[in-house]
């Protein structure tokens, strides 16, 4: 890896938001490849595991995303996602821990009696703003921020997912965690959407000159437009940590298994929640890892992978959706 990249990236770390982040444990799917009848050797990177507000992807970004926001005097983080939302859950208990308000721009309809994210987001006292449709968060977000400001507050805008190349680059740090744990892996798997994940893991293994393949899982969006996404954060990264020209030719994005739209289970999906729940009790949640996981589980049966590949399934989190 380049050596003032690799400073730059731990100077990054060390300036974090104060919420503790210990590498997250790599474990062993022996049993689920038994189940699978063999192929290549499969391990999970546990994000899911981070301690932090019921874990997940999210948690790496905003560190760093709430940190800038502090540094800026913000007292107020506002955010947009659906209303079971794993970053807006995220992003509550974020300003929660760091003495912030938080405002949510939530499409979707509330049940009387939250669950999942949802339930989580107001114990974490988040102010919600609900709208109709995923078209209206981002105006509602700049109405918010305005009111705000003439109320005296000092807003801090987190763009859908935090997936900016500040809280993609959290993942690039994650690349070399996970390369400081084992031997680097033939293929990284993980679910992909709005591209940071995808991005900093990409740029992570440019750094370090692996030849790791990072396959993303669209859990919504057309391949071709999350990759337009992942190649621009990547840039942006190098741009950050003084590399020219950053990237990586060994990311690409499968949205085949997105299936009838966003959040809606498959057959497929919903296999894979299964057997990694009764193989490894391994937890998925139906709008993100199963459907990647999914993919991974076909590749193997498929013979996509070679019997003396280690493949590693990148766990971003996202358990409060199966509660909701």
């Amino acid at each position: 890896m380049h050596a003032a990249a690799r400073q730059r990236l731990a100077d990054l770390a060390a300036h974090a938001a104060p919420i503790p982040l210990d590498p997250t444990p790599i474990q062993e799917l022996s049993r689920l490849r038994s189940a699978l009848g063999g192929g290549p050797r499969l391990l999970v990177k546990r994000d899911d595991a981070l301690p932090f507000a019921m874990g997940g992807n999210k948690v790496r970004k905003m560190r760093l995303l709430v940190r800038r926001a502090i540094d800026q005097g913000a007292d107020t983080l506002i955010t947009m996602g659906g209303v079971q939302s794993n970053h807006a859950r995220v992003t509550a208990a974020m300003a929660a821990a760091t003495g912030m308000r938080a405002v949510l721009v939530l499409n979707g309809t509330q049940s009387e009696k939250p669950t999942g994210n949802a339930l989580l987001q107001r114990l974490f006292g988040a102010e919600i703003v609900l709208v109709g449709t995923r078209e209206e968060r981002e105006p509602m977000m700049d109405e918010v921020a305005r009111r705000l400001a003439r109320e005296g507050r000092r807003p801090y805008v987190v763009p859908l997912g935090g997936s900016t190349p500040e809280g993609a680059i959290a993942y690039a740090q994650a690349f070399v965690e996970m390369a400081g744990q084992i031997d680097l892996p033939d293929a990284i798997v993980h679910s992909t959407s709005s591209g940071g994940t995808q991005a900093g893991l990409a740029a992570g293994a440019a750094l370090a000159g692996a030849r790791t393949a990072i396959q993303g899982v669209s859990a919504d969006d057309p391949a071709k437009a999350i990759e337009c996404i992942v190649g621009d954060l990547v840039r942006s990264i190098g741009g950050m940590l003084g590399v020219a020209d950053l990237a990586y030719g060994q990311t690409v994005v499968d949205d085949r298994f997105v299936g009838p739209g966003y959040g809606v289970p498959t057959a497929a999906s919903t296999e894979a929640l299964e057997l990694a729940a009764r193989t490894e009790g391994l937890l998925l949640d139906p709008v993100y890892t199963a459907k990647a996981m999914a993919m991974l589980i076909a590749a193997v049966r498929a013979g996509g992978f070679d019997s003396h590949d280690t493949v590693l399934f990148w766990h971003t989190g996202g358990t409060p959706a199966l509660f909701a």
